[in-house]
């Protein structure tokens, strides 16, 4: 695959999720709405990574490690709100953080945090032009 190639498979894949992690919110799943939203950012990141670096993105899924790995300039707050987003994998991930998770992602939570998502998701897209 071509850099470009790359770039779009990660951009059309998270896409995808995007619409994914909407139909999930509309049906009050807004626990796998954010984990899917973690997904949405990370593979946006990636896409910058390749763009970036010229190479195949790291198997990690941590996305202030993935951005660290950018030359974008992100600010504290996006950074922490990718701390905060990683959360969300780890949350749906493991039994005893699911509970948990699920128990704090009232339709409030959820809306707040995919808005943020998509916000990030469509200024990261912005920057790969």
């Amino acid at each position: 695959m071509t850099k470009e190639e790359h770039i779009e498979y990660w951009v059309k894949t998270a896409e995808h999720d995007l619409l994914t992690a909407q139909s999930l919110f509309d049906t009050g799943h807004y626990d796998w709405c954010l984990f899917i939203g973690h997904l949405i950012l990370e593979k946006i990141l990636k896409a910058h990574f390749v763009n970036d670096n010229d190479d195949i993105p790291p198997k990690i899924h941590d996305l202030v490690r993935l951005a660290e790995k950018t030359k974008l300039n992100l600010t504290d707050e996006q950074l922490t709100f990718f701390e905060k987003a990683n959360y969300f994998v780890i949350a749906s991930r493991y039994p005893d953080e699911k509970l948990k998770f699920y128990k704090i992602c009232t339709q409030n939570y959820a809306e707040n945090n995919f808005t943020t998502i998509k916000e990030l998701y469509l200024w990261l897209k912005t920057k790969l032009k």
